[in-house]
């Protein structure tokens, strides 16, 4: 049986206490951060293959069903507003966008669907495909990594169960066994929470290797919000001698983004 739906590790949940339930529920996430720390030479094998492809004008296609393909999806729209690049990663889930909300019935069953879904990007040799599948069985995701690898593609995968036939599929697959879930089977717990930190160790390692941070500060994010800009001035005066508030702001306003704010500023353009 699966790690994934082997049965869960506290009985009689339904006759728990909210507070017996909530600390139940913690224990068990306490154990995914540990889980993630054994997968940490794949998920650097996997960056350090995307880097090179994503300075060439490659991107990152993210693919899964359920819980799995929305992580994808939530990973890849925080790209652009966080770090100003648009299309560099992009998640599509079986069933379309509709399968976002509501799922869609056999959508994940589709052997050939996610490499028709991919179909209107025009794909290169220089994109990645990532499968996530908690279950590491899903064949809208097995079917795209087949056929990307064929295609002398680099493939990688996010599984929760070990000799996943995903991982099989991909040629750096990142294994992370978190164990049975709190309510049996329900991976959307551990195992999603798993996802979301490689998902996330993934994007913003590769955002940095590739110039969009400075220090420790995304230099490259957009103003979309007055939060962000209140951010963004502080950024430049934090960058320059610049000591007024207000005369920060109207540069990062007239520039649009710190980094060209500071680079002109730091040149005389005042």
């Amino acid at each position: 049986m699966r790690t994934t739906e082997q049965s869960s590790n506290f009985e009689n949940l339904d006759t728990m206490s909210t507070l017996d339930l909530l600390e139940g529920i913690n224990s068990e996430d306490r154990m995914v951060p540990e889980a993630v720390s054994k997968a940490v030479p794949q998920i650097a094998a996997l960056v350090d293959g995307i880097v090179p492809r994503m300075a060439r004008g490659g991107r990152v296609f993210y693919l899964g069903a359920g819980t799995s393909g929305r992580l994808g999806i939530v990973d890849a729209s925080e790209i652009p507003p966080t770090y100003g690049v648009f299309n560099a990663f992009i998640g599509l889930i079986a069933g379309g966008d509709r399968a976002i909300r509501t799922a869609v019935e056999n959508a994940e069953d589709d052997f050939d669907g996610a490499w028709k879904d991919m179909e209107p990007y025009h794909l290169t040799k220089d994109d990645v495909i990532v499968g996530i599948a908690a279950s590491g069985t899903t064949p809208y995701v097995i079917g795209a990594l087949r056929r990307a690898r064929s295609e002398g593609m680099l493939t990688g995968c996010i599984t929760c169960n070990a000799g996943a036939p995903v991982a099989a599929e991909a040629e750096i697959p990142i294994v992370v066994v978190v164990g049975p879930e709190f309510v049996t089977g329900s991976t959307r717990m551990k195992a999603g929470t798993a996802q979301k930190l490689v998902l996330n160790m993934i994007s913003t390692s590769c955002m940095i290797k590739l110039g969009h941070v400075k220090g420790n500060k995304m230099v490259d994010m957009q103003l979309s919000n007055k939060k962000l800009v209140d951010r963004g001035t502080r950024m430049i005066m934090g960058e320059t001698d610049i000591a007024d508030y207000e005369t920060a702001k109207a540069l990062l306003l007239k520039y649009g983004q710190v980094r060209a704010a500071v680079d002109a500023y730091l040149k005389g353009e005042k």
